[in-house]
């Protein structure tokens, strides 16, 4: 691939939790395994049940994950405009794809054999233990989802979502003023479980007391305490 292509690889996989502490040489190997394409705003990556024989890393662009329920209805997963890799899950697991990957804008993915791939982290300890903390992590937010379902109403978990959208962890409360990834209301009640009326009655209600504001497609978190405080954190 180009130098300025393969800079920008090593840069961003660099950035990414899962390869933190390893060299930089290390990484480029692996980015030599595969190859960066353009892929147009509309793009299927990858459907629901398709194999899984290879891993995506996104380098730049937007792309969303949403899967079809037993009931027919689509739930979205997340909307991803940050580098990372994608799809890593299945091709450790030999699992076909348990979920759509759409792109939203015109995007920059990297790909690669999935055996490539693990044979890459196999040699990397430290890679090891952030895919399997990611694993636990992916547990762990779908029994506390369920939790959520159980627990809080919906106001409560659409400030949730908006919360977690806007930092890596609830244990550090996003800075007034963040900016959360675009989403539409349909998409965001697919992700807190309501449907797309009742929660553009929850944002509105949201943005009158000054709490978020809405931008284009985005919400500014304004005052993330006090969305916390609806949503029990």
């Amino acid at each position: 691939m180009p130098d300025a292509t393969h800079r920008t690889l090593i840069a961003a996989m660099s950035a990414v939790p899962v390869l933190a502490g390893i060299a930089t040489k290390e990484i480029g190997r692996l980015a030599d395994a595969g190859l960066v394409h353009r892929f147009r705003r509309g793009t299927y990556l990858c459907h629901q049940g398709d194999p899984s024989p290879e891993v995506y890393f996104l380098v730049d662009g937007r792309i969303e994950i949403s899967s079809i329920s037993a009931t027919g209805s689509r739930v979205l997963h997340a909307s991803v405009d940050q580098p990372q890799f994608l799809g890593e899950l299945g091709v450790l697991g030999d699992l076909p794809r348990s979920a759509d990957i759409l792109t939203l804008e015109d995007s920059d993915v990297w790909s690669a054999p999935g055996e490539d791939f693990i044979a890459f982290v196999t040699e990397q300890p430290s890679a090891s233990r952030q895919l399997l903390s990611a694993l636990a992590r992916q547990i762990q937010e779908h029994q506390a989802f369920a939790d959520d379902l159980l627990y809080l109403d919906l106001k409560g978990r659409v400030a949730k979502r908006l919360l977690q959208m806007g930092t890596s962890s609830l244990e550090d409360l996003p800075e007034p003023g963040t900016s959360v990834a675009a989403i539409t209301h349909a998409d965001l009640a697919s992700l807190c479980g309501g449907s797309r009326e009742n929660v553009t009655r929850v944002l509105t209600e949201l943005q009158k007391r000054g709490l978020v504001k809405r931008d284009g497609q985005r919400y500014v978190l304004k005052k993330p305490a006090q969305l916390a405080k609806i949503a029990g954190l």
